[in-house]
């Protein structure tokens, strides 16, 4: 992204939560103390937001040709003492390498970015351990739901929230009004308390996923139970018919459909009872109960997987031809014809019917490719910059497999 681009505020002047009453913060002068990847990036965002940025290290010679020219790098009590507000990247082991500069750090706002490297690895919370170190500060905490790849291209990829708490009303909204300004979406997430359930959400990967997967295996299991006993063990039981092979495709691909309904009319059945809701109570301003309300916002993660398995059906039914079962059944039944001498064996009806049952289902799948398709921005929206981090990790892997093999082909056909 352009420093052009970076100095526009991508989402407007837009309050906290919608309040309106936060105006820009833009000109002010803000510290960063750090000068690793995070710091440059912050400092980056900063400086094309509109922010004055003075940078505290402890090597500023060294560290200086690392920031924009137009950030100014200088030691940490420098630093300390031209700003009112001052994020602080570092570690929360060096945190105790600041205890220097309390006396200059007095009324001051202190914004802790960092993160843990396990889910409650301490028994407070970064925040509030920066607090007991330095109690004649404010502490807020903030931004460490946000990537350094995210501070640098724009509040474009990956969630555009942040969350921010302390136990200053004050604090959180000057925090708040600078991450307005550089373009994200301020979240007040209440008091200082909160910090530790806030440090926990990068190190989660793929919480929103869990229920609409373990929903979806459950009812694949159930469905392939049933269709098992109906087309496997049935026939086995009645007839003496050995029909295993049908397993791995056959009753593979007739439980995806029925999953793949399912997941859907799952998707837009809590619209309609939160409508019932809302109509008996005769307001749509009550809470809906918990069970629904998880319901509504796991909606886009059971309608991508519905798409999925109808994705996979389509797939399955197009490699039904391929199987070695099917071209013994289609020899066996043409040896069964010529033995009856049977020359038309053309069944209009069924025609028909066969026809229609594969054009519906052509624009079903074209319908619900559709919906995905919708739904994939607000999906990469709602991810942390871990679960962001791993998808693009997934993807440059399959990326560099597919050239790898692509390689080993190419060197194959030299040598032929």
């Amino acid at each position: 992204m352009s420093q052009g681009d970076m100095a526009k505020p991508l989402l407007g002047n837009q309050g906290i939560e919608g309040d309106p009453s936060i105006t820009p913060a833009a000109g002010r002068t803000i510290g960063v103390l750090g000068s690793g990847d995070f710091a440059r990036s912050l400092a980056i965002r900063l400086v094309c937001s509109g922010f004055k940025v003075v940078v505290g290290s402890r090597n500023p010679k060294r560290k200086a040709g690392l920031f924009p020219s137009a950030a100014e790098v200088t030691f940490q009590a420098d630093a300390v003492k031209k700003t009112d507000v001052i994020f602080v990247a570092v570690f929360r082991e060096h945190y105790s390498t600041l205890c220097d500069l309390a006396d200059m750090l007095v009324g001051k706002i202190l914004v802790d970015v960092s993160n843990n490297t396990e889910i409650n690895h301490q028994k407070e919370s970064n925040a509030e351990y920066l607090a007991s170190l330095f109690p004649a500060c404010t502490v807020v905490k903030g931004f460490n739901v946000v990537s350094a790849w995210t501070l640098q291209s724009g509040a474009r990829d990956g969630n555009k929230q942040v969350l921010i708490c302390s136990n200053n009303q004050e604090a959180k909204r000057t925090v708040a009004e600078i991450a307005q300004v550089m373009g994200f979406t301020p979240v007040d997430m209440g008091c200082m308390s909160s910090a530790r359930e806030i440090e926990n959400i990068p190190l989660r990967l793929l919480p929103a996923w869990r229920i609409p997967i373990f929903l979806a295996l459950g009812l694949f299991l159930c469905f392939f139970t049933y269709n098992l006993i109906r087309q496997v063990i049935h026939p086995y039981i009645r007839e003496q018919k050995n029909k295993l092979y049908k397993i791995p495709i056959e009753v593979v691909n007739t439980t995806l459909p029925c999953v793949a309904y399912v997941m859907l009319s799952l998707v837009y059945l809590p619209g309609v009872l939160a409508a019932c809701l809302q109509l008996y109570y005769g307001t749509k301003y009550r809470r809906f109960p918990d069970w629904l309300d998880q319901w509504l916002q796991h909606r886009k993660q059971i309608g991508l997987l519905s798409f999925f398995c109808a994705a996979l059906h389509a797939v399955y039914s197009l490699c039904l031809p391929m199987r070695r079962s099917h071209r013994y059944q289609l020899i066996e039944t043409a040896v069964k014809q010529a033995v009856e001498k049977k020359m038309n064996i053309w069944v209009e009806e069924e025609v028909w019917r066969m026809e229609i049952y594969i054009s519906v289902g052509i624009i079903a799948l074209g319908l619900l490719s559709l919906l995905a398709i919708t739904s994939l921005p607000s999906i990469a929206n709602s991810l942390n910059w871990r679960e962001f981090s791993f998808i693009q990790i997934r993807q440059r892997e399959h990326i560099n497999s597919r050239h790898r093999v692509s390689g080993e082909g190419c060197s194959h056909w030299n040598v032929g």
